[in-house]
């Protein structure tokens, strides 16, 4: 049976609990609960709830053991696996598992890993976390009993009620299966109910009725003795099911969580953002502003870097262009990937455009064409491969560059990533937080291009039509 759209008002009916008990409970149990804890973000957007956290963007087995020695408990690796193929997926993070055994065993530290994909369930997965294990059960001799699912984010509008998994679209929340993402060419999927959905992505492997469901009703009424028995039992690999409308609810399953974990179980998760900013203690701090933002020490104007190609992107970029604050679009030929070498002369056109404005004080919106030919195949990795080309060739304009923006934003999960390493190099960076809900900003690193440089990082599939606007209006 096909779920249907619901009104965002049936988010309201369940009960409320008492936040400060939960908030308690839960500070109360991770005392003791030391382990590094290592999220593999498939794209740079992962970091959108947390603060003060390091990212790093090399998974090197120095890297990891660095890692395991920083003070801070929790630390981000960025694969960007989300623009991998299959094998090369495999490749990487067979090498992770491999790097972090090798870490937590010369450390003597326990750890958890958390592969934070999108909310929306595009991306590798099954295939991810079925490496990791196979790679850390190899390595460290331990076996995991289950895999928590867990895709709720609030700060996007995406929430799990019954199982099924649903995205905020207006006044409305749409079963995900339903969405523009779920037709994703790389990464398409039919089942909106978590359970169905992980039957879908493992081909079988894994039965919905084989699932553990963590139910609202259960979170709410704080049945924790209840919820940790579920987990107790877990074995198998079995997927583990998490509903969530709020934070109280991710709270509630992690005080479960834990516990299971003291107890000596072990568990990988897939999850969104939200899970991460629970488990690591992290705080909620205000959003972030100009005054911090925006390098006072150069005349030099901002550029905003636009690849997503989801509807939700062109919107926001279709509503950029209706600012009154002065900017410059300047639209970069993707279609340029079909003839011979175009594509290095598009990069090298937009990056002398966009520099000369700079240069003038002048701020430069650089934003891929809406329409691109794709090639006549249904190889999900040659399309794949073919939007990897385009972001690299986008990014080295950033690359390129010899002048400092005032400030940088770039849009899209893998633009993002590619402005990141290919284009700022770099390779290490703290989370200052984030402009605006659910979109972060990381501190560039000293060996980066432009050192301690705060980066501004836009999911294509977050915000508001004019959230976009908002954020280069009040950056200028």
């Amino acid at each position: 049976m096909e779920e249907k759209p619901i009104s965002i008002n049936a988010l309201d009916g369940y009960p409320a609990v008492d936040k400060e008990r939960l908030e308690e409970s839960l500070k109360a149990e991770r005392k003791g609960f030391d382990r590094k804890i290592i999220v593999l973000d498939d794209d740079p957007t992962g970091t959108q709830t947390v603060h003060d956290i390091p990212v790093v963007t090399d998974w090197k087995e120095d890297t990891l053991k660095e890692i395991f020695s920083m003070e801070e408990q929790m630390v981000f690796i960025l694969t960007n696996s989300r623009s991998f193929s299959r094998e090369h997926t495999k490749d990487v993070h067979k090498e992770i598992g491999e790097h972090i055994a090798s870490a937590a065993r010369e450390s003597g530290k326990d750890f958890l890993v958390i592969s934070r994909g999108d909310s929306t369930l595009r991306g590798h997965f099954p295939l991810e976390t079925e490496v990791l294990r196979e790679t850390l059960e190899k390595e460290c001799g331990i076996k995991f009993q289950g895999e928590i699912i867990c895709p709720f984010f609030k700060e996007g509008g995406r929430y799990t009620l019954n199982n099924i998994h649903y995205v905020k679209e207006g006044d409305s929340l749409t079963p995900a299966g339903q969405t523009e993402f779920a037709r994703d060419k790389s990464f398409s999927y039919q089942s909106s109910h978590l359970g169905e959905y992980v039957e879908e992505k493992s081909a079988g492997k894994y039965k919905k009725e084989d699932c553990i469901y963590i139910s609202l009703e259960e979170l709410r009424g704080l049945k924790l003795d209840q919820i940790t028995e579920k987990l107790l039992k877990a074995e198998d690999f079995c997927k583990i099911i998490v509903n969530a409308v709020d934070y109280e609810d991710v709270e509630a399953f992690c005080i479960c969580w834990i516990r299971a974990m003291k107890q000596g179980k072990h568990f990988l998760a897939r999850s969104a953002a939200a899970l991460t900013r629970v488990i690591g203690g992290v705080c909620e701090i205000p959003l972030l502003t100009k005054a911090s933002l925006v390098d006072r020490d150069t005349k030099n104007g901002g550029l905003v870097i636009v690849g997503s190609h989801v509807k939700k992107s062109s919107d926001q970029l279709a509503s950029l262009m209706e600012s009154r604050a002065e900017l410059q679009f300047i639209e970069f030929n993707v279609n340029c990937y079909f003839t011979e070498g175009n594509l290095e002369g598009e990069t090298e056109r937009v990056k002398t455009m966009a520099e000369e404005t700079l240069g003038k004080g002048g701020s430069v919106v650089v934003y891929t064409s809406r329409k691109l030919a794709v090639p006549p195949t249904e190889d999900k990795d040659k399309i794949l491969a073919l939007s990897v080309e385009i972001s690299k060739a986008l990014t080295d304009v950033v690359r390129r560059l010899t002048l400092k923006p005032r400030f940088i934003v770039a849009k899209g999960g893998i633009t993002s990533s590619d402005v990141a390493t290919r284009g700022l190099g770099i390779r290490k960076a703290m989370v200052m937080g984030q402009i605006k809900k659910g979109i972060p900003v990381w501190k560039t690193g000293p060996e980066s291009k432009f050192p301690d440089m705060p980066y501004i990082i836009f999911p294509g599939n977050v915000g508001e039509v004019t959230t976009l606007r908002e954020i280069v209006e009040e950056l200028m």
